[in-house]
């Protein structure tokens, strides 16, 4: 992948795997394979914030390469329940809606 530009090797990488060797990453493949779409996840979040536009080449692929080392070791040091990745973490209990008696109607048919 080498003869690849940046966006281009970036649509080729599948796994968590592949990012983290892409871009020179040592990972233990134990937390990789609990947490493997946590850490791309993580990694996807950080991009959105960081608003990595720059045009030149060089510098997006260390800032990537950064990022990635971050979110990898943000799993490294805790677990996935704790640093709540996806949505599915942050919602609540289910509510309750209370829906008085007089309030529900019948409609008949053809009336």
């Amino acid at each position: 992948m080498d003869e690849l530009t940046l966006d281009e090797a970036l649509e080729e990488l599948s796994t968590a795997e592949d990012f983290l060797e892409y871009f020179g990453i040592e990972y233990e493949p134990s937390v990789v394979q609990v947490n493997r779409l946590h850490i791309l996840q993580r990694f996807h979040d950080y991009l959105a914030k960081a608003g990595t536009q720059s045009a030149v080449e060089a510098a997006r692929r260390v800032v990537y390469a950064t990022l990635l080392q971050q979110a990898y070791q943000d799993f490294v040091k805790s677990d996935a329940l704790t640093e709540k990745v996806f949505k599915v973490f942050h919602m609540h209990e289910p509510q309750v809606k209370f829906v008085p008696l007089s309030s529900i109607t019948v409609n008949k048919a053809g009336v």
